[in-house]
């Protein structure tokens, strides 16, 4: 999977490719798809949820551009399995999840692994102000604009990336804060995620 869906399509940092390679991917698909948890493509985990594609987790992860020391808030951990990413590097990780079935399983998975990370089931789109404020940010689903709390959550400077636009047009929005405070964006192409539902995601 490494070579031929993610060194083969640019992803070249080694952090990132090293994690993927010490996460084992089948642990994170429901058994039926266990034949299918090295395929290119999302993959169904129930609730209306995805696990991503391995080259999305893979993009995203290598555009946060991660430190071994930093603090990560994750929204919408669902599998698990780009929390483990993240975990892998030796990132401090926080991950929200609304879902409560989702939340025990992915956490019973990642002690398994023996990944330490955070995680609480709560509404995202208001982040985990408690341990603000954050280096890097990631949300795995969509909405038709960033939610403020995340953007006040985030540190200066700092970094969050999430895709943002309509359900079947959504653009992979990188959001990098100056150490002034001052916001600036950049996209990294077009994607597909599920909606990211909550107080401050308006119209889905």
């Amino acid at each position: 999977m490494v070579k031929e869906q993610l060194q083969s399509r640019g992803i070249k940092n080694k952090k990132v490719v090293d994690a993927f390679l010490s996460v084992p991917r089948e642990y994170f698909v429901p058994d039926i798809l266990m034949p299918d948890a090295y395929t290119d493509r999302p993959l169904s985990i129930g609730y209306d949820q995805t696990i991503s594609q391995p080259y999305i987790v893979a993009l995203m992860t290598e555009l946060l551009d991660l430190g071994s020391s930093d603090k990560v808030l994750e929204i919408g951990t669902g599998s698990g399995y780009q929390t483990a990413i993240l975990a892998a590097i030796g990132c401090s990780v926080y991950s929200v999840e609304r879902i409560p079935e989702l939340a025990e399983k992915a956490e019973k998975i990642l002690k398994t692994l023996k990944l330490n990370v955070s995680l609480k089931v709560d509404d995202g789109t208001e982040g985990w102000p408690e341990h603000s404020p954050y280096d890097k940010i990631i949300v795995t689903a969509a909405a038709t604009v960033i939610p403020q709390p995340l953007i006040e959550q985030l540190s200066s400077p700092g970094t969050l990336i999430m895709p943002v636009g309509e359900s079947f047009q959504q653009t992979l929005t990188i959001l990098k804060k100056t150490p002034t405070g001052k916001s600036e964006r950049t996209s990294a192409g077009g994607c597909i995620f599920v909606p990211l539902i909550g107080k401050y995601a308006p119209g889905n």
